[in-house]
């Protein structure tokens, strides 16, 4: 009894029992922070620092040829021309696809916060996510079998007018914008979804109460309070589109070549991957000043 006394007021201190002393803030914070970001280093980081440094070679390093550092890679664009239509029809294609998308995206997420509510508007965000369910190749695919000639498209025009010509317009550039509108409208839907479903409905009410049409609610209310999502959806859809080749390579046949196909012939046809990564770091710089061009009216937009 006696012993357990003394162990008893061992462990207790001056003013108490002993308390445990907490853990420094930092080693909390590293321990829930290391595992994602050990991850990102060795999905991502490396791989980028790998094709970064791969991007000043002379050869591809697998090869037999001599390997010389150089900045001959990143003259592609000097020696080569026609890289620099290739990179504006891809930033117009990227370009396009973003509005469209931000057009239809914020009035479907306006329609969907404002008109739907309960199992009704669940429903609809899964039937939004269902093209994420599905193979992005059969998705490309099936555009062809609607918009070749004589295809879905035509049919229906023919079930209408028998003797109208044919509206198919496959391997063209809009059909290359149709397929990506398809594949990336779901990103600027829910963007503009989560942003509109957090605007208080009393806003809206004091708005209507004093006589504000509904062009004026959508254009002077909604889509400024939305901002933050229709300017997170562009940069979620902008920076992959410019680079995809999936979508060129299928729906735009000759008249589908991007900077993304170009990269892609040069890793897989061509097997030139200094080549192959410089043109993704340069294209990558592009986007980036573009962004930070445009970065101050999009803050100014988002405090608006």
């Amino acid at each position: 009894m006696q012993n357990d006394r003394l162990i008893s007021a061992s462990e207790r201190g001056p003013s108490g029992p002993r308390s445990r002393r907490p853990l420094p803030p930092w080693v909390s914070t590293t321990a829930l922070l290391l595992p994602t970001y050990g991850w990102l280093t060795l999905a991502v980081f490396l791989p980028l620092l790998t094709m970064f440094v791969f991007s000043f070679m002379s050869a591809t390093p697998m090869g037999k040829a001599p390997i010389v550092f150089t900045l001959k890679q990143y003259r592609a664009f000097i020696d080569q021309p026609y890289l620099v239509g290739i990179g504006i029809t891809s930033l117009l294609i990227g370009f396009w696809t973003t509005l469209f998308c931000a057009v239809l995206g914020f009035l479907a997420a306006v329609a969907l916060v404002r008109s739907t509510f309960g199992k009704t508007r669940e429903m609809l965000l899964i039937l939004i996510l269902l093209p994420f369910w599905t193979n992005g190749l059969v998705r490309v695919f099936s555009w062809t079998m609607v918009l070749r000639e004589n295809g879905f498209l035509d049919s229906l025009l023919h079930i209408i007018a028998p003797d109208a010509g044919s509206i198919g317009f496959l391997y063209t550039r809009y059909a290359v914008v149709v397929g990506l509108v398809h594949g990336y409208l779901p990103y600027m839907i829910l963007t503009c979804y989560i942003a509109l479903v957090a605007i208080d409905d009393a806003i809206i009410e004091a708005a209507s109460s004093l006589g504000a049409r509904w062009w004026t609610i959508l254009f002077k209310i909604l889509m400024p309070l939305a901002a933050p999502g229709l300017i997170s959806g562009a940069v979620l859809i902008f920076i992959p589109v410019i680079g995809s080749f999936m979508e060129p390579r299928i729906l735009g046949g000759r008249v589908g070549v991007t900077m993304g196909t170009v990269i892609e012939d040069q890793f897989t046809q061509a097997f030139n991957w200094p080549l192959g990564a410089s043109l993704s770091f340069t294209l990558l710089a592009v986007v980036l000043a573009i962004f930070a061009t445009f970065s101050g009216v999009l803050r100014r937009g988002t405090v608006a």
